[in-house]
């Protein structure tokens, strides 16, 4: 997340608007990241139960807490092509960890594995629909080029969940059920 905040680029769901966020507030990413995802543990308590909330939970905040680490003792200045492709493969691969140790980052992370067990629609398309729309939201606050970039993130994270997201057994074989 460091990478693509460093280089101004956007990624999906709760971190998305909270990247667009943070030009329109005084707070900081790690803050709203942390702050946009209280309302979905509701939905991941009622419907993926106790533990993946927990985990979720733990993530989120580990996640928010680095961020803020990181704001205030790393600084980089990278280009923006490296940053989305690095930035997306990374956010990519520790969402399929995540989702494979029964744990998300939150917000539409929680809805793309509620969806996946419940309908057995893959992580990368709704993933990859919240993409659309946190564009669609920063088309108000960023610039083309900037966009172009987050599109470029967006697109190499989904093609690594897309990839390399197997989702459990358990999960395929309730689907069909």
């Amino acid at each position: 997340m460091h990478l693509l905040n460093a280089s101004q680029l956007l990624i999906s769901g709760t971190a998305g608007i909270g990247m667009i966020l943070t030009q329109l507030t005084s707070l900081s990413f790690g803050q709203l990241f942390f702050l946009l995802n209280l309302p979905f543990y509701w939905l991941a308590w009622r419907t993926l139960g106790p533990v993946f909330t927990l985990r979720t939970f733990f993530s989120i905040s580990l996640l928010a807490g680095l961020s803020e680490l990181m704001r205030l003792f790393i600084y980089m200045d990278i280009d923006p092509v490296f940053s989305a492709l690095l930035g997306g493969m990374l956010v990519g691969f520790g969402l399929i960890l995540l989702f494979r140790h029964n744990a998300s980052l939150g917000g539409l992370n929680i809805l793309a594995v509620y969806l996946e067990r419940r309908y057995g629609i893959h992580a990368s398309k709704t993933t990859l629909t919240g993409d659309l729309l946190v564009l669609l939201l920063a088309v108000l606050v960023v610039d083309l080029s900037q966009l172009a970039y987050s599109l470029l993130a967006f697109v190499t994270l989904c093609s690594v969940v897309g990839r390399y997201h197997r989702p459990p057994e358990w999960a395929r074989v309730s689907h069909q059920s």
